[in-house]
């Protein structure tokens, strides 16, 4: 078996995706058929970050593919405590399991682990930079629900800065034809400038607003994000930012009958909870969906049926990565990887966070 990794989907052929997709879909109609295809290996799930869903719908995932879990969602119950190292830990894991999924701090840490590791490495969610398989998740939602991923307006609201399922799913749905953004959030809270830089780059249709009903009329899918308490550097700029943003059964009267509320959960406020029981909120649905996204992902990437594209990185001693998040400011393995821009020359990316380098 090749050793891949699901670190990032931005550079994925639509065909892969496809794949995935057509997978869950699959399963999602008859999972007891693909029990025991996962039978004697073990997945291992490193959260160094709180989570419910993407833990938990990972362990059920391997479950039902008659496989088994171990892991730890408590770092400060390993020898990370006693002052082991980012990738010492990786090393270790490697050894026990067949598979590995990370959720962590720190932006590039899943891409750090994938050259550590014996073992594929999956990214449940890097910091604020990518979480690619709630992208699948959210993916498979969209495509069940609208039977398409092409020709739809999709509006994006809330913490588009910091929401990591945010910039991953914007990625892969510019893959997607004709495919329409709408932003939604405060000056604060807008989308990152790697991330309209790539949808310039890739001459993708996208318009900025901080009015959440302007366009509400002319959304097919509405995601909606929870303000992140913990990706604010103080308390008093969350608490100017957390409720500007409440969705509620008067706001999508005037939607379109067709409309599909997607959440990635969890939530606090942002999404009144009459909204639940209104026939387009599937936020719950997308929950379920999310374990047949990963059983399918599983399944392609332990039988080697999935083309992962090679990194194309270098090692630059006098450069370095300025954002301060990234694994690289902390882990002394990390050497200093960068990728050239696809569009201008004068530019590097972090290998590990993607961030610009000048």
């Amino acid at each position: 078996m090749n050793l891949n990794h699901i670190v990032d989907l931005s550079e994925f052929p639509i065909t892969e995706l496809n794949k995935i997709i057509d997978l869950g879909y699959k399963i999602k109609k008859d999972y007891n058929f693909y029990f025991k295809s996962m039978e004697n290996n073990i997945l291992a799930t490193l959260f160094f970050e709180p989570s419910t869903r993407t833990m938990l719908s990972f362990e059920t995932a391997m479950i039902r593919l008659g496989g088994n879990n171990i892991g730890f969602d408590n770092p400060s119950k390993t020898s990370i405590s006693k002052g082991e190292s980012f990738t010492d830990t990786i090393k270790t894991i490697s050894a026990y399991s067949d598979l590995m999924v990370i959720r962590h701090s720190l932006e590039g840490a899943a891409k750090l682990a994938s050259y550590f590791s014996d073992i594929p490495v999956i990214n449940a969610g890097d910091g604020g930079h990518l979480h690619p398989t709630q992208t699948l998740t959210d993916l498979l939602t969209i495509y069940i629900e609208t039977k398409s991923l092409n020709n739809l307006v999709i509006g994006f609201c809330g913490d588009l800065k910091n929401g990591r399922t945010v910039h991953s799913l914007i990625k892969s749905l510019s893959l997607y034809k004709n495919n329409k953004f709408i932003f939604i959030s405060t000056d604060t809270l807008k989308i990152p400038k790697y991330i309209r830089r790539f949808l310039d780059q890739n001459n993708c249709s996208y318009t900025e607003t901080v009015s959440m009903d302007e366009y509400m009329n002319e959304l097919d899918i509405l995601y909606m994000t929870r303000i992140q308490k913990e990706r604010f550097e103080s308390k008093v700029i969350y608490n100017q930012e957390k409720d500007k943003y409440i969705l509620t059964t008067e706001k999508i009267s005037n939607s379109k009958k067709s409309l599909k509320i997607l959440h990635p959960l969890p939530r606090t406020n942002e999404i009144d909870i009459n909204v639940d029981l209104n026939e387009k909120a599937v936020y719950f649905k997308q929950l379920k969906y999310g374990v047949y996204a990963r059983m399918a992902l599983i399944v392609l990437l332990m039988h080697d049926n999935i083309t992962i594209p090679i990194s194309k990185a270098f090692e630059l001693e006098n450069k370095i990565c300025i954002n301060p998040k990234c694994i690289s400011q902390v882990e002394k393995s990390a050497k200093k990887l960068f990728k050239k821009d696809k569009f201008d020359k004068n530019i590097l990316n972090c290998d590990y966070c993607d961030y610009l380098i000048y």
